[in-house]
């Protein structure tokens, strides 16, 4: 299934499977709890400041492409949303979340998404980690896929595909040199100032020369 979300349906899908997770008391989420989730500043990458209208279409989207629902509990006075991912792609308990790790903070490493999906599932070792990111880098339509390693750096990064290929930024090129005129140094200096004194020099010698003649 070819999907192509944008940054704020990335963002709302990512919260859905995070809170259902870390907080299934209150899950599915309201509106108002939907755009809280997303503005949150710890867990987050970029931190973003959407409105509740954004999150509403951004919930729309995510409904049209089958991968959110909206429900209405018993007796509840508000309409909420819940994910529909595991409708759309069988994916175990540690692929989903790596991947709503990726989804919620961009490109990262092994390591990072060790430390950072072990309240949503604890990996034993980075080694099954890194079979759950085979998996989902596998097949035709895979989910993600490593980068190349930055300029300078080893590691390797993990990006999500949901939101399509990754627009990444070009390494930054190091400015040129300025080109500016040499100042002379203090030999250079001494050496004209040198060259002034016996010039003059040469000239009293003429001077001297020609005065003496009118004597003679």
């Amino acid at each position: 299934m070819a999907l192509t979300l944008s940054p704020v349906e990335t963002r709302i899908l990512g919260c859905l499977i995070e809170k259902e997770r870390t907080t299934p008391d209150v899950y599915p989420l309201s509106l108002l709890a939907v755009t809280t989730a997303c503005n949150q500043s710890t867990n987050r990458d970029p931190v973003v400041h959407y409105t509740e209208q954004e999150v509403n279409l951004g919930l729309d989207d995510l409904r049209g492409k089958q991968l959110a629902t909206k429900v209405w509990g018993a007796g509840a006075r508000v309409e909420k949303f819940r994910h529909n991912l595991l409708d759309v792609f069988e994916l175990n308990p540690g692929e989903v979340a790596l991947l709503c790790v990726l989804l919620l903070r961009g490109p990262q490493t092994p390591g990072e998404l060790r430390i950072r999906s072990e309240r949503l599932h604890p990996f034993e070792s980075i080694a099954d980690l890194e079979k759950a990111l085979e998996a989902l880098a596998a097949g035709d339509a895979p989910l993600v896929r490593m980068l190349e390693p930055r300029p300078g750096q080893k590691e390797r990064r993990f990006v999500q595909l949901l939101s399509g290929e990754p627009v990444l930024e070009a390494p930054p090129f190091a400015a040129a040199p300025s080109v500016t005129a040499p100042v002379p140094g203090r030999l250079e200096a001494l050496e004209a100032e040198v060259a002034g004194l016996k010039t003059s020099l040469a000239e009293l010698r003429e001077e001297l020369a020609r005065f003496r003649k009118q004597f003679e």
